[in-house]
């Protein structure tokens, strides 16, 4: 099932805070990550993905620094910060009342 573009757009934010709220990363894992959380019905780009880092990492919700890979590459490392985690939070909240007004919606017109 191919999602919706404007539906990956608005959860892309809580996505990627929800992930570094796990453990600091980087682009590629995070990609990775994201497929694997969706089952492979989410498949980010680099194109994607980036412009969004760069978004949060302005509004200071996420700080990145350079770091060595295992292979001794420089890699760029994003960790959330706390005013992140605050987002993250009311994220959450957000989309826990959106889920609820749709299952409401979807259970009438079931029975209807």
């Amino acid at each position: 099932m191919e999602l919706a573009k404007d539906l990956v757009a608005a959860s892309a934010t809580p996505l990627v805070l929800a992930i570094l709220s796990e453990a600091d990363s980087y682009g590629y894992a995070i990609i990775k990550r994201v497929a694997e959380l969706s089952g492979g019905h989410l498949r980010w780009t680099d194109g994607m993905l980036y412009p969004v880092l760069h978004r949060l990492e302005r509004l200071d919700l996420v700080a990145a620094k350079w770091g060595a890979s295992e292979t001794g590459r420089s890699r760029k490392y994003y960790r959330i910060t706390r005013a992140g985690r605050a987002q993250l939070v009311a994220h959450r909240e957000q989309w826990r009342l959106v889920d609820k007004t749709l299952r409401g919606i979807w259970m009438k017109a079931q029975l209807a």
